[in-house]
């Protein structure tokens, strides 16, 4: 991170492309079938960096959208780094400070700098994070299902193909029947739940400590997203470590939390929390408590999964990682070749080339591309 280049920002180019998923995505704030995704590309002599806008178009994970970014980016950030020059990405992030809050849109374009910055000195972007593993350790994410058996499938199958964890996506009336159904079907599989800040400990407490029941990695934010206060309540109730993300919006929250005693294990996700410099600073907090770390996914193209497999490599990202195969949730990715999952050992192999290490493909990003801005 201490090598000093010199970057001008020559050209940013915003791609609005809409993809389909495999499957219906449903959580506790609502339903994914298409994702609208802002592709950020800077540009700088010869080189391009990627980057990408992991928000929704409907703000129930974050008060960010695709849309929100879009104006953000427009109005207000890409003027302060348009033909600019830059010595290095923390320098870069530094030029964006002024405007508060935005994190997703930020990280969008921290993300593709440090990729453009990587790629101007020739190296993986692991190894400028002084990441240790080549393979990283990764999970699959499963969002409510209504008719049972099809979830024991869907677990079956994903069990089979060999990931290393099972996350299931909960909610009230959504809970308890559905963990004794897999439990009873997958007695040993490494299994957590996540609530996305959907129970209230005055109304649900019986049910959240009946998850202790299933023999669960974590539970991961079941209380409202700013409660840092009910959780660390909560914490001494339960055997099953609570693992927080929504309440983790940067080292400043991370810090209460952890003064607080809210929770055991922090899930990482660098759009959540402003970029890859500010999940740096999040890490580093977590390894000197003791608090375990995980990276957390949003639905990112190969592109956002790129720079998720870079920081996951990261020695103390101690849990299985939401960073599935693209085959996961896409009939297509726009990258070449796709992230594919090692099912000997439940992991994905980090990209090795400059960067992040995977090549766009250009003919399908054009393909579900339907707005386009060019600064």
């Amino acid at each position: 991170m201490n090598n000093e280049v010199s970057i001008t920002i020559d050209q940013v180019i915003l791609r609005h492309i809409r993809v389909r998923l495999k499957d219906e995505f449903k959580t506790s704030f609502g339903k994914t079938f298409w994702r609208d995704v802002l592709i950020v590309e800077l540009h700088s002599d010869d080189f391009v960096g990627y980057g990408e806008v992991a928000a929704d178009l409907f703000p129930g994970f974050s008060y960010e959208t695709s849309e929100t970014a879009l104006l953000v980016l427009k109005k207000f950030l890409i003027p302060r780094i348009l033909n600019k020059q830059f010595s290095s990405p923390r320098d870069f992030r530094d030029s964006l400070e002024i405007i508060r809050g935005h994190p997703i849109a930020k990280c969008s374009l921290e993300y593709a700098f440090w990729d453009l910055y990587a790629k101007v000195l020739g190296e993986p972007l692991y190894r400028l994070y002084g990441g240790a593993k080549t393979r990283v350790p990764v999970g699959v994410s499963i969002g409510i299902i209504d008719k049972i058996q099809y979830l024991i499938e869907l677990i079956q199958k994903y069990v089979e193909e060999g990931y290393c964890r099972i996350k299931l996506k909960i909610a009230p009336g959504y809970d308890i029947e559905v963990l004794k159904a897999v439990r009873e079907v997958f007695p040993e599989v490494a299994l957590q739940v996540d609530a996305n800040a959907s129970y209230d400990i005055s109304k649900n407490l019986k049910t959240l400590l009946d998850l202790d029941k299933f023999n669960l990695l974590m539970i991961e934010q079941p209380l409202h997203y700013y409660d840092l206060v009910d959780h660390a309540r909560l914490r001494p109730q339960l055997k099953t470590p609570i693992c927080l993300d929504e309440s983790i919006g940067s080292v400043h929250s991370a810090e209460a939390a952890i003064a607080l005693g809210s929770c055991d294990i922090i899930n990482i996700k660098p759009p959540r929390v402003g970029g890859i410099i500010e999940s740096f600073k999040i890490h580093n907090l977590c390894v000197k408590n003791s608090i375990g770390t995980w990276i957390g996914g949003m639905l990112e193209t190969g592109i956002g999964k790129a720079h998720l497999l870079h920081i996951a490599s990261l020695p103390n990202i101690t849990y299985p990682s939401d960073i599935s195969a693209s085959n996961r949730y896409w009939l297509e990715d726009i990258i070449d070749p796709p992230h594919k999952l090692n099912s000997s050992d439940g992991t994905i192999s980090v990209p090795n080339k400059p960067g992040i290490g995977v090549d766009v493909d250009m003919d399908r990003l054009l393909k579900y591309q339907i707005r386009y801005w060019k600064f």
